[in-house]
């Protein structure tokens, strides 16, 4: 039995490894149309590989995709953090939970799942094939017919890794084979404030929440200041979540930023006032009761019109509900956004309505078997999107036969 698995990532080896556990006695060909393997786990937060979150409860765990929730729901029952956390520490990976919940190698290097993930594929004898780009998919005689750079190879199985895809365009292959296409578009995305001075203050990284204006879109978390605009977590999962919304946006929209942990107007004040008496005596540079970053306090004075060589007690009650309403309410003219082009991730793909969640096999083509961001999957940012690659790759390598 020769099982053909296209695309050589997270999804494509832990699919491939599953056949190998699965069905011993298949011959298994994973095809990978550039030269390099596992290229986003290699550079995966920071190059630690943010590998899955600390998330056991499997209903709890869906909710973090803001699309596959339900259908991912049913494949988690079936492999979920527990299994993955069980499976690289069979192979020699021992993993560390962090703060946040996110899950690493305890090495913090990505190599060590890269390298646990081909040298498992080698002892199974998975041939790999780089430079191998598939670009079509058929039948003959009762077996598929993969077009490999051209050669004409038949598998009797078929498995398709080959991830997200900016463009349209990128699946038309499987959409020739009768699936449906979820158009696709960016998430998990920062937000680009041109010509705006905060921009100034990169690397600044504070505690917010942020709103997209004339949208219930709204996400709390660590929000980073680059050199073109906002980043962090909490701008990432906002992207996420408003992926299609923001797209029909264009881009261009207005982010409300709290900088104080959403505290309001009233609860700001109320602190300034309460300790008066200490901050009255001191220059408004050093008058911060919320002890911010000293950079960012000093821009925001700044903004507000206060001179930082101002004594506090001196500075006019205006001025102060200016820079209140700056810490609860400052505004940003998003116009575009970034995305990180090894480690973007696209809403959109393959349609969930045509694959089953507990096989992972097509209802168009029986043996044929989806698995990772090709399906119309995402997740926030955290260890969910490679949680999803190898719950789907687990699931689909062993193959409803």
């Amino acid at each position: 039995m020769h099982v053909a698995v296209i695309g050589g990532g997270a999804a494509g080896f832990f699919a491939a490894l599953s056949v190998a556990r699965h069905h011993p006695e298949a011959r298994i060909t994973l095809y990978e149309k550039s030269n390099k393997l596992l290229s986003k786990v290699r550079i995966s937060g920071g190059g630690r590989c943010n590998v899955t979150h600390d998330c056991m409860e499997t209903r709890k765990l869906a909710k973090n995709y803001p699309r596959g929730e339900a259908f991912l729901r049913k494949a988690f029952g079936l492999f979920a953090v527990k299994e993955t956390i069980a499976w690289f520490n069979d192979h020699g990976v021992d993993l560390k939970v962090e703060a946040d919940g996110r899950m690493f190698p305890t090495t913090d290097d990505s190599a060590t799942i890269a390298d646990a993930l081909l040298g498992v594929a080698r002892s199974h004898g998975v041939r790999v094939e780089l430079s191998s780009a598939v670009s079509s998919l058929g039948m003959f005689d009762g077996r598929f017919v993969l077009s490999v750079n051209g050669q004409q190879v038949p598998a009797d199985h078929v498995i398709v890794t080959t991830g997200g895809h900016p463009q349209a365009g990128s699946y038309a292959w499987l959409r020739a084979i009768g699936h449906t296409i979820i158009p696709p578009v960016p998430s998990l995305f920062t937000f680009n404030i041109p010509d705006d001075p905060i921009r100034g203050l990169m690397g600044v990284a504070l505690p917010a929440r942020v709103r997209i204006v004339g949208t219930k879109l709204e996400s709390s978390g660590p929000v980073l200041i680059t050199h073109w605009g906002l980043s962090g977590p909490a701008i990432l999962r906002l992207s996420a979540w408003g992926a299609r919304i923001l797209h029909d946006m264009q881009y261009t929209f207005t982010a409300q930023v709290n900088w104080v942990e959403g505290r309001s107007e009233d609860e700001l004040r109320s602190l300034f006032s309460e300790r008066a008496d200490e901050l009255d005596r001191k220059l408004a540079q050093n008058a911060d009761p919320l002890r911010l970053p000293k950079r960012f306090w000093l821009h925001q004075l700044a903004k507000a019109g206060i001179s930082a060589d101002r004594p506090w007690g001196e500075v006019a009650k205006k001025d102060r509900n200016r820079l209140v309403d700056l810490l609860t309410n400052d505004r940003f003219k998003v116009v575009g956004k970034t995305t990180f082009k090894e480690e973007f991730v696209t809403a959109g793909g393959v349609s969930l309505d045509e694959v089953d969640p507990v096989t992972m096999q097509s209802s168009k083509l029986p043996g044929l078997y989806f698995a990772g961001e090709v399906l119309d999957i995402d997740g926030i940012t955290g260890g969910f999107n490679f949680q999803a690659a190898w719950t789907t790759g687990y699931i689909a390598g062993r193959l409803a036969v």
